[in-house]
């Protein structure tokens, strides 16, 4: 059945919802010694790209599915995923880039948003021979956001009222998620500390604000000595234009 279009006067006005996930690839080296069976000899890591929710947490009540396009070498390389967990898993040999194209539910009224993803098959920072040889999983994943703005009526419920709450009893409801905020404020907040397999966290956004402030001062005391050499050279070539002037002037 189509979705209605709605107007403009049905949409909740001066609101932005923002929803958090995260997306990205997990891959590990296949141990030659218990290769799955039927895959092509040149394969050396299997590998997983997904879309998921924060610390796991359901994003299925506003995401419907997610197209995933691989490397035209794979078979059927268009993989449409309509229910979570949102992810294609699969073997290979090489790097490349996965779009992933995030449609809504029907309610959102909202277009198919793209991302895109550098699959990362081997290790490339801290001690790379090491992790090469313990066949150690390599995840690369980007934290997200995806905003509405003025969503319409019968998506703003949806998004407000949040996943499903298994009832603790008979009649038992699940309550609505205090998550909406004016325009202009954050609604979805990344969690205080890190957890496994969730790099994102206000702990560790504070620690990359130390490292940027950090770096910051070290960049200024660079112009500053930069600066401090240049008044010196310009000191030098205003000495050698007098003493050019004076000597023409004889």
């Amino acid at each position: 059945m189509p979705v209605p279009r709605f107007t403009k006067k049905e949409c909740v006005k001066g609101v932005q919802i923002y929803r958090p996930f995260v997306y990205g690839s997990i891959a590990k080296p296949l141990d030659p010694s218990n290769r799955p069976a039927g895959i092509s000899p040149e394969h050396t890591h299997q590998w997983t790209v997904f879309v998921r929710g924060v610390n796991d947490e359901d994003i299925s009540y506003w995401l419907k599915k997610v197209q995933f396009k691989l490397h035209e070498t794979y078979t059927n390389a268009s993989r449409m995923v309509e229910s979570a967990p949102f992810e294609v898993t699969e073997t290979g040999w090489g790097e490349f880039e996965v779009q992933m194209k995030l449609y809504f539910v029907p309610e959102a009224n909202e277009k198919a948003q793209t991302l895109w993803h550098a699959l990362k098959l081997h290790p490339y920072v801290g001690d790379i021979e090491g992790q090469k040889e313990r066949r150690e999983a390599i995840v690369s994943q980007n934290y997200e956001e995806v905003v509405f703005s003025e969503p319409v009526e019968p998506f703003y419920e949806i998004l407000t009222s949040g996943p499903p709450v298994p009832a603790r009893g008979k009649g038992a409801k699940g309550s609505k998620q205090a998550s909406v905020k004016k325009q202009g404020e954050r609604s979805a907040e990344i969690p205080f500390a890190n957890s496994e397999g969730n790099p994102f966290s206000v702990r560790e956004e504070g620690m990359e604000l130390d490292r940027l402030r950090e770096a910051m001062k070290t960049v200024e005391g660079m112009v500053k000595g930069e600066r401090a050499k240049l008044a010196e050279k310009e000191k030098v070539m205003e000495k050698l234009r007098k003493e050019g002037g004076e000597q023409l002037g004889k």
